[in-house]
């Protein structure tokens, strides 16, 4: 006699419970996932998810900001499951919760079973995970296809499996496709291989070079974006900077502020597992020429040139708080190697702390944030707008502030906003949306300006001499002013610009 389906559901149901009640750390794994699901609904949309998700409803080869991974995820999530804030985030969520589960496989390969769920607990209480599950950037992509890059790189080379060479190589090509950050993926690679003595001959593989190979192929519509807009992305991404760190001045804010992001990222107990190893093995390096263990080998590999890369520039240069964040995953499995149960257990208690205050902060708004970089209001100053365009029909919106105030408004309006390429500026990716300003000749606008410090209900008065100089006459309306009096308040100035003449 067969069993019933209900017993069978019931039985395996009892089974996993069992399972994860006698598993601590993968309970803690979990526990950690369902608070970051539970946290999804009361995120508003911040700035880059509306600029972002504007990637995918506007599909291109490539973008000028960054490749465009994460708006294609956006596109296919809102084409199956609808527009909506909540979509956005689940987004992000469930990449990143491939991102573990992938991590979960890599460093099982490297660890016993007890520091393997170390790893996972440090990977999972990290604000780093918090961050990438609630906030649309590239490197929530990217952290997905560098952990499976490193992952099918180790089968083909330690296994032995060649057809692994095929998958990395084009796990590699998506991560460059998430950020060009990933290009230090193929770096490692040949990096670990000419440090190694037992695999250096590997260097001359075929499967290597087609594995770099597939890297390149997998890129091209990247290389053939910026081939046909002047190699405007990779100007963007790399001239300005190298020219700062070429200046070699010396700046103490940015080394200690980079060193506070990466303790509040990972944590103080993390940051300080990942300085110590470092040093060691690094020390280890120069002054006794001694390399650690294949496998240490080949994780440090993917580990130093960009967690000690960067910080080595921090002196000399801003580097960006998720610069960092590819290295985490080869370098917690290598922390895991080290740190004592007692350490994680402090690490837990710092994380359950900052993420009751995250908590709170999302949904109760105690501390006031004097940004743009922020979840409130923006679609309530979509509402504001809605009325305001009733009033001054016949009307096109821009904005002067980059992307935030323009990207969010087209997400809630679902129609053009423009930016500051309205004035002939410079205007990041909304240059090369195919807008033509021409078309625009002799409308009016309603120009919004967001008043990041908001001190009082005051007008501006003063223009902005481009947006004068691009319209026949600029009247000053009453500012919009959201949720006055509370944490949540935000302040928008508001200008009706007559006559567009744009600037030939």
């Amino acid at each position: 006699m067969k069993p019933h389906r209900g017993f069978l559901y019931n039985s395996t149901l009892k089974t996993i419970t069992s399972y994860i009640k006698n598993n601590k750390a993968l309970s803690w794994v979990l526990g950690f996932q369902l608070f970051r699901l539970l946290l999804l609904p009361f995120m508003g949309l911040m700035p880059q998810d509306a600029y972002y998700y504007l990637y995918g409803q506007n599909l291109s080869l490539s973008y000028f900001d960054h490749p465009g991974m994460i708006g294609y995820f956006l596109r296919i999530f809102s084409e199956i499951f609808g527009q909506s804030i909540f979509v956005v985030k689940f987004t992000d969520f469930v990449i990143t919760s491939l991102t573990i589960y992938s991590f979960y496989k890599l460093s099982s390969i490297f660890l016993s079973k007890h520091r393997m769920w170390k790893s996972m607990i440090l990977l999972v209480s990290t604000i780093c995970i918090s961050i990438l599950s609630f906030n649309s950037t590239p490197d929530v992509p990217l952290l997905l296809f560098w952990t499976l890059s490193i992952l099918f790189l180790y089968k083909a080379i330690f296994e032995q499996k060649k057809w692994f060479w095929i998958l990395g190589g084009i796990t590699m090509g998506f991560a460059f496709v998430s950020k060009y950050t990933a290009i230090l993926l193929p770096i490692g690679l040949i990096a670990f291989l000419s440090f190694s003595s037992r695999y250096r001959k590997l260097l001359i593989s075929p499967w290597l070079w087609l594995s770099i190979v597939l890297f390149v192929g997998t890129t091209f519509p990247v290389w053939w974006w910026n081939y046909q807009n002047e190699f405007a992305s990779f100007a963007f991404q790399s001239t300005e900077r190298t020219g700062s760190i070429s200046k070699f001045e010396i700046q103490p804010k940015n080394f200690f502020g980079a060193i506070g992001h990466q303790m509040f990222l990972l944590l103080p107990i993390l940051y300080c597992v990942f300085i110590v190893f470092s040093f060691k093995h690094i020390k280890k390096a120069i002054l006794k020429f001694k390399l650690p263990s294949q496998k240490t080998l080949f994780l440090l590999a993917f580990f130093v040139p960009t967690f000690v890369g960067f910080f080595l520039i921090t002196p000399f240069y801003w580097v960006k708080l998720n610069w960092m964040m590819p290295s985490y995953i080869s370098g917690i499995i290598i922390a895991a190697m080290y740190i004592s149960r007692k350490l994680v257990k402090v690490q837990l208690i710092f994380s359950v702390v900052f993420h009751i205050a995250l908590a709170t902060q999302i949904i109760f708004f105690f501390v006031p944030i004097k940004s743009d970089d922020t979840w409130v209001g923006w679609k309530e100053l979509s509402e504001e707008v809605k009325t305001l365009q009733q009033e001054y029909p016949d009307t096109f919106l821009f904005s002067m502030d980059g992307y935030k105030t323009s990207a969010q408004l087209r997400f809630f309006l679902n129609q053009k906003v423009y930016a500051q390429n309205v004035v002939g500026l410079n205007a990041l990716h909304f240059d090369y949306l195919g807008d033509d300003m021409e078309a625009l000749y002799g409308q009016n606008a309603l120009f919004i300006d967001s008043d990041k410090r908001f001190k009082n209900n005051n007008k501006k008065g003063e223009l902005d001499a481009n947006v004068l100089s691009n319209f026949t006459n600029v009247i000053e309306l009453d500012p919009i002013v959201l949720n006055e009096n509370s944490g949540k308040a935000r302040k928008f100035w508001v200008f009706y610009c007559i006559n567009y003449q744009p600037k030939k």
